[in-house]
């Protein structure tokens, strides 16, 4: 895949890079080398201050920002300005909490016979950052903040088609005084992965994306006997019982389809509907998914912009297609509109069964398949059925139930009456096929880390 900006608005190729050459890779990773030597030389204070001047100068540059994500992966120019003002208050987060996420942790001394007993947290080195294109700017800082007031350095390789962002990146925390090669882009296509993460200076390897691409990460990470992270598909369940508010769900349940453009791996996909509440959640879903304006991300008017690629459209389409061949029914939405650009239309389905690809693969698109369910136990053996485990919603308000549906959804989160999202303060990973590892909170920043056990005699 050549390393360029193409509009997925118009289709049209707006700029063109050059992949580094294995020199340049070489240089890059020397250079990574001697910034964590100076970087975890400094404190807490001193990084805090330069990570607080990052957060500073993403805010001042927001409106050019947002420009460049919106042309570069298709989302809106309001989803992108909300994007970097949340990747700055992840900066300011780590700023204010790294130093208390990485505090000695006490042990207690007397049961081992020592005066002292304690693990301290250190920095594992230069970390390979493998990103996707779809939260280009969010899906990168959620690492490097933590990364980087751990005192690691991090290489990003991030997507081929969204370099500006990447180059963006590595400028941003260069402005902010952090020692050159504390953060670097290499642009480089997927074949160069390997290469970077066998080199025995890069220390450990993180990545969001797609299963293949985690299972060739981790592949090559356990056989260097190198720590990875992993964020990978998903195919969250949304259930909704008898007991829920309607209007407030069926309003998420859009919200969750279709933010980024339905091109969210923590957004609701699969639609579970208690018999009971089932017509009137489809006749509102159905009403609510076909009244969204469709459009030109840049026009405030729009609420759906283009998916990524035309290569995307067509996976999309397939997954729909399949399903109607085989018997689903299309109630909105179904085709895509007479325009340039990479458009998708919101677009709901029934009759969803398992002879179908759309019941057990993940619709990366505003598709939305609805199941009627008849109990807590169809719900949980449904929502169980992919080999997914991100995120999963539920809606009730019955506390038995909320117990039944946390103790039994198998996912890396459960969220109640409400979207599932990603925040600074909670740790983010997923089960199954979905990953391993967290991101975020305190368990986020101590995924690289050296935990070192401490023992002090009398």
């Amino acid at each position: 895949m050549a390393i360029a900006t193409t509009d997925p608005n118009t289709g049209e190729v707006v700029r063109t890079f050059t992949p580094l050459t294995d020199q340049e890779v070489e240089e890059r990773i020397s250079t990574a080398v001697e910034a964590f030597t100076a970087l975890k030389g400094t404190d807490f204070a001193q990084r805090s201050g330069w990570m607080q001047t990052a957060a500073g100068l993403l805010e001042a540059d927001v409106d050019n920002l947002s420009a460049i994500m919106t042309q570069e992966m298709g989302k809106t120019l309001t989803a992108s300005a909300a994007e970097v003002r949340k990747c700055a208050t992840a900066l300011r987060y780590y700023a204010e909490h790294a130093e208390a996420f990485l505090a000695d942790k006490p042990y207690n001394a007397e049961a081992v016979g020592a005066r002292r007993a304690f693990v301290r947290y250190f920095p594992l080195g230069p970390v390979l950052a493998v990103m996707p294109w779809n939260f280009p700017m969010w899906q990168v800082i959620r690492f490097a903040a933590p990364g980087l007031m751990a005192g690691n350095v991090g290489l990003l390789k991030h997507a081929s088609n969204v370099p500006q962002t990447a180059l963006y990146l590595e400028e941003l925390f260069l402005r902010a005084g952090f020692p050159r090669g504390s953060f670097q882009t290499l642009l480089i296509p997927a074949r160069q992965v390997e290469s970077v993460l066998r080199d025995p200076r890069v220390k450990a390897a993180t990545l969001t994306g797609s299963e293949p691409a985690g299972q060739s990460v981790a592949s090559i990470a356990g056989d260097e006997i190198k720590p990875v992270v992993l964020e990978l598909g998903g195919s969250d369940p949304f259930i909704v019982m008898p007991s829920a508010d309607l209007d407030r769900a069926v309003e998420t349940a859009v919200r969750s389809r279709t933010q980024n453009n339905g091109q969210s791996c923590i957004g609701a996909k699969r639609f579970l509907v208690h018999e009971q509440v089932y017509d009137a959640f489809v006749d509102k879903f159905v009403a609510a998914m076909g009244a969204l304006v469709v459009g030109d991300p840049t026009d405030p008017k729009t609420d759906v912009g283009p998916l990524v690629s035309e290569q995307g459209r067509k996976d999309l389409e397939a997954l729909v297609d399949d399903a109607v061949d085989k018997g689903a029914k299309v109630l909105v939405g179904g085709e895509r509109p007479d325009r340039p650009g990479w458009f998708y239309p919101p677009t709901v389905l029934t009759g969803v069964t398992d002879r179908m690809r759309l019941y057990t693969e993940e619709a990366f698109g505003p598709v939305a398949p609805v199941y009627r369910i008849s109990s807590v136990d169809e719900a949980i053996a449904l929502a169980n059925v992919v080999h997914f485990g991100l995120g999963s919603n539920v809606w009730t308000e019955d506390e038995a139930e909320r117990e039944a549906f946390i103790a039994g959804i198998d996912a890396g989160a459960v969220t109640v009456n409400g979207m599932t999202t990603s925040y600074p303060e909670l740790p983010f990973g997923g089960t199954k096929r979905s990953g391993l590892g967290h991101e975020l909170a305190d368990e986020g920043i101590r995924e690289f880390c050296n935990a070192k056990t401490v023992w002090v005699g009398a």
